[in-house]
């Protein structure tokens, strides 16, 4: 789609060369003729701060960190998203839409771009210095109600807050005809054509990263509908994370959530299996950790996970390389380490208003 500069590390993998030209969709057979595409857009989001800056962590930990809105510079898919000094990190430029329209809820315009915006739609800069380059949509936030775009880093440098950034709504509809038990939802046609799936045996098999179990999933549960945001991996638990190697998860990974049914808001069903995108990054806070915006879900008898290092959105539309998956250290745990041992403190010289003595003032 477009180029890049590389991973840092020079010697990470070649870029999968099952990648295809973008005027060459294959894969499974959709109803491309009946969908419609719409032009949607928002304003690229300041950050939020709450009351207190401090979030405390399930280790009862507060910490300042940055959070989710603005334009991330250095962290984009592709990028390992555990063990970041972060909470929810957003990569590339975070969007709402602040417009009021006088029909509709007061926040009906911003529902509208997080619905209507697909993984894997066109962006483009409307305003601003950057205006008339290109991204790529790479997921939706829930709560916040963020949509993300990623951009070359060259043009993340030089975008601004409040800048308009439109996208070519494609993917509302969008059905696999060969398998109209598996459901589709916040999915560009193009990705599905992208993405590597097989069909074989009367199953479709999907390139993931990672298996999940639906055990770990924390916020968002409860949640009415997948269709507007994401739902978080807890990794507070130490043997599953390293069971299931999620410290190893990157921003743009496929994912497999094994047990999940998103149909109707996420629950677990242990005949299911959900497939989605890592949209955000790790957080401290009890229930959080990374987003998977869904976009396939349907029995285990015919979705099947198929596991592919190369299954992330940088490697998939040819953006970049994504950097070689490799464990992380929690945030939680890597502060743990730092901790002094306070027994081991010795006392320091008292102060001359401890003793009382003092300079006469």
């Amino acid at each position: 789609m477009w180029s890049d500069l590389p991973a840092a590390d020079p010697t990470s993998r070649r870029l999968s060369a099952q990648r295809l030209p973008p005027d060459r969709p294959s894969g499974p057979r959709l109803n491309r003729d009946e969908l419609v595409m719409v032009s949607v857009q928002g304003q690229i989001a300041h950050p939020v701060a709450g009351t207190a800056p401090y979030r405390i962590g399930h280790d009862g930990v507060p910490r300042v960190l940055p959070g989710t809105g603005g334009i991330v510079l250095n962290r984009r898919i592709g990028d390992l998203c555990v063990g970041l000094a972060g909470d929810h990190i957003e990569p590339g430029v975070s969007l709402h839409n602040n417009g009021r329209e006088v029909v509709g809820p007061r926040d009906g315009p911003n529902t509208a771009l997080i619905t209507y915006a697909c993984v894997g739609n066109v962006a483009e800069v409307l305003s601003g210095r950057c205006r008339g380059q290109r991204g790529l949509v790479t997921g939706k936030h829930g709560g916040v109600n963020h949509v993300m775009v990623d951009f070359p880093t060259p043009v993340l440098e030089k975008l601004a807050i409040g800048d308009r950034i439109g996208i070519r709504s494609h993917g509302l509809g969008l059905r696999l005809l060969r398998y109209p038990k598996i459901e589709v939802m916040n999915c560009d046609p193009d990705l599905l054509g992208r993405w590597g799936l097989l069909e074989r045996d009367g199953r479709l098999h999907v390139p993931v990263t990672h298996l999940v179990p639906a055990r770990l999933m924390g916020s968002g549960l409860g949640k009415n509908t997948a269709w507007r945001g994401d739902y978080d991996i807890q990794l507070s638990d130490r043997p599953s994370r390293e069971r299931w190697k999620l410290t190893s998860l990157r921003f743009g990974d496929l994912v497999a959530i094994v047990g999940a049914d998103v149909r109707r808001g996420p629950i677990f069903r242990e005949s299911r299996v959900t497939i989605g995108v890592i949209v955000h990054g790790d957080s401290t806070v009890a229930g959080h950790g990374p987003g998977v915006t869904p976009l396939l879900t349907g029995p285990a008898a015919c979705l099947r996970p198929l596991m592919r290092p190369q299954a992330n959105l940088a490697e998939i539309f040819g953006v970049r390389r994504a950097e070689p998956p490799r464990a992380r250290r929690l945030l939680v745990e890597r502060d743990a380490r730092r901790a002094p041992c306070r027994a081991a403190e010795a006392p320091g010289p008292r102060l001359a208003f401890e003793t009382g003595m003092g300079d006469g003032h």
